[in-house]
């Protein structure tokens, strides 16, 4: 079986068929989707910035995360859920599109990102954690953080304006 033959069979499904006919289907699964990558964002420009020192500096940044990463979980579930409905309504012409192509990897890189902070400098927060500044390794792990979510966000609205071919 070939991609091309995988992604027309996603096509013609009847879920994906239904987001394409139903006039309210696709703008509902979109606002959706933008909700919950807006509380991914939100949540994780919270805890970046405390890494980078800027913001939140009376919590911990210990306490931050445990506080905030159970809402990115459950808002990233939500956004990869309804951006998989999305893309099935479409699945040749995303799966073509250069702008959702690096979207992915984008999404890819800060999720190695993250388990590379969370494998290396969150294993050592208890030495770290209330200093301002943090350690240069935890505020590039922001920064990168803060570059990568923005790009996604980026090119998520630049698929809007490329997608050859919408229905």
């Amino acid at each position: 079986m070939t991609l091309e033959t995988t992604l027309q069979q996603v096509y013609d499904l009847p879920i994906s068929a239904t987001i394409r006919e139903n006039v309210n289907a696709f703008p509902l699964l979109e606002s959706l989707h933008v909700l919950a990558i807006t509380l991914v964002f939100g949540t994780i420009l919270i805890v970046d910035l405390r890494l980078l020192g800027v913001g939140a500096h009376r919590r911990s940044a210990d306490r931050l995360i445990r506080e905030l990463l159970p809402f990115t979980w459950i808002a990233f579930a939500l956004a990869v859920v309804t951006g998989s409905l999305l893309f099935a309504s479409n699945a040749p012409a995303y799966a073509a599109n250069r702008e959702f192509q690096l979207k992915l990897v984008a999404i890819a890189a800060a999720g190695v990102n993250m388990l590379i902070f969370h494998a290396t400098a969150h294993r050592k927060i208890a030495g770290w954690d209330l200093d301002l500044p943090p350690p240069a390794a935890v505020r590039v792990s922001g920064f990168l953080s803060l570059l990568l979510w923005t790009v996604v966000i980026v090119l998520g609205r630049w698929i809007g304006f490329t997608l050859d071919v919408l229905f």
